[in-house]
């Protein structure tokens, strides 16, 4: 499997090598050259299969030989070992034609931990096997940090600093990184949002000197192994639903950085029955006034009760313009360069016609996002999370219009954010055991100026001589 940059101007790599790098030289994404191929039969015969099993199946074509079966295959298991159901994503009916998948169920209580789990060891096998170690960076809007700290801390060949924005992610998602206290983790605060924290880690990545320096690679959804990783659960919630050439399964994910929903496509690509994909957005809209017009304007970020989707760059969406432009690098350096120099870009009638053609796109307000907190307890007896409600609500807008069962993507626990879940409904859900004494532990972080040069500074400043 050969792996080519979204831009056309990094050269093209190898699995293992596409891991470590993480974003490619030239700026872009990594993509595989061509999508693996599954069969209607070989994929209807996966319905028995345990999740890591699947996930064997799903994964090895993107691996090649660059990691040995029997290796793959304990990395798989060991990383769902961790998570507190078998089932790892399970599926619960929540009306007639509508299903939750649940993705909560690792360490960290979010959808992160499907990939997380998974790269934390694959990345130190890499690394044993080459006698080499990494420095891991990350922006994160909550969850993909505490993710990545869980699956990455104490590992002896890798140093991790994450930063996320100082003040715009709950109190649960901050305490979950900044707990951890093991001397390979180092957590930041940038002042600023999101989308800052996520310009310096790319301006890291995109110097290629300090990123030569410190031995640079990514865990944030710009690694190709995230995606990769995440395309097994579409493939999972499908086959357990009958999915088929004629029983298409529709998928709502509430996304910012449109990672989780790009694994979508990227099952369907391969021959996973899925019918429409809908991105479910809360206020920081851009995907949705993407889709509906074509252009794509950078507006300023609004905080909201799902923080995690507080997005207006969104990064993944670059894998899905390069496909659907044809896989022209060079329109794709266009866009980017006008999205740089103006904070906007168009994308063609061509191109556009080609995601809608498998996207539809929902804006879900606050105050929507509140009234579906509370009807879903009321209902069905389900406490969502703000952003799985998000999904929610996207996933009703469409119902008239849907063939077929839909699939909600629940991308964390409602304990994650029990300010927004008391609020809009009166019952604080409460943390499993094993994160009980979140709010007693210490906590230990650093601030930082939404600064390249003083986040390089401080890295040189923790990193082994």
């Amino acid at each position: 499997m050969k792996y080519v940059s979204t831009r056309g101007e990094a050269p093209d790599l190898s699995f293992a090598d596409v891991v470590l790098t993480g974003l490619a030289r030239d700026g872009g994404l990594y993509v595989p050259d061509e999508w693996p191929q599954f069969l209607p039969d070989e994929i209807a015969a996966w319905s028995d299969l345990p999740y890591p099993e699947l996930a064997i199946r799903v994964l090895t074509p993107f691996v090649g030989n660059d990691i040995s079966q029997d290796a793959l295959k304990k990395i798989i298991v060991d990383a769902y070992s961790s998570f507190d159901t078998a089932l790892v994503a399970p599926l619960r009916q929540i009306g007639p034609n509508d299903w939750l998948m649940e993705l909560f169920h690792g360490p960290t209580l979010a959808f992160k931990d499907v990939a997380m789990q998974f790269i934390g060891p694959l990345l130190s096998h890499i690394l044993t096997e080459r006698r080499q170690r990494a420095t891991v960076i990350g922006a994160t809007s909550g969850d993909t940090g505490s993710a990545a700290i869980e699956a990455l801390r104490g590992r002896s060949a890798l140093d991790v600093f994450i930063f996320h924005p100082k003040g715009r992610v709950s109190e649960v998602q901050r305490r979950q990184m900044t707990t951890v206290l093991e001397a390979n983790i180092h957590n930041v605060a940038i002042e600023g949002t999101f989308d800052d924290a996520q310009a310096i880690v790319k301006a890291l990545f995109n110097d290629a000197a300090f990123r030569d320096e410190c031995h640079l690679s990514g865990v944030n959804s710009i690694n190709w192994a995230r995606i990769m990783a995440q395309c097994v659960y579409y493939f999972w919630s499908a086959v357990a639903l009958g999915g088929s050439g004629e029983r298409r399964i529709n998928f709502s994910v509430p996304t910012g950085n449109f990672g989780d929903i790009y694994a979508g496509y990227a099952a369907k690509q391969m021959g996973a029955p899925i019918g429409e994909l809908i991105i479910a957005t809360n206020v920081n809209d851009i995907l949705v006034r993407c889709v509906n017009t074509g252009r794509y304007d950078v507006q300023s970020v609004v905080p909201t009760m799902s923080p995690s989707m507080d997005i207006q760059v969104s990064s993944n969406f670059e894998r899905l313009l390069f496909e659907a432009g044809g896989k022209e690098a060079q329109k794709v350096r266009t866009q980017m360069s006008d999205l740089q120099n103006t904070k906007c870009f168009m994308v063609d009638n061509q191109s556009l016609s080609n995601i809608r053609a498998t996207f539809s796109a929902v804006r879900v307000d606050e105050a929507a996002t509140a009234g579906q907190i509370k009807r879903a307890l009321e209902s069905v007896g389900c406490l969502l999370d703000p952003h799985s409600a998000v999904g929610v609500a996207a996933a009703e807008n469409r119902r008239a219009e849907l063939r077929g069962p839909t699939v909600t993507l629940a991308t964390a626990h409602p304990a994650k954010f029990p300010a927004a879940v008391k609020e809009a409904t009166g019952v604080e859900p409460t943390l499993p055991p094993h994160l009980g004494d979140l709010f007693e532990r210490d906590e230990r972080y650093d601030v930082l100026p939404n600064d390249l040069a003083a986040v390089k500074d401080y890295m040189r400043q923790r990193l082994p001589t």
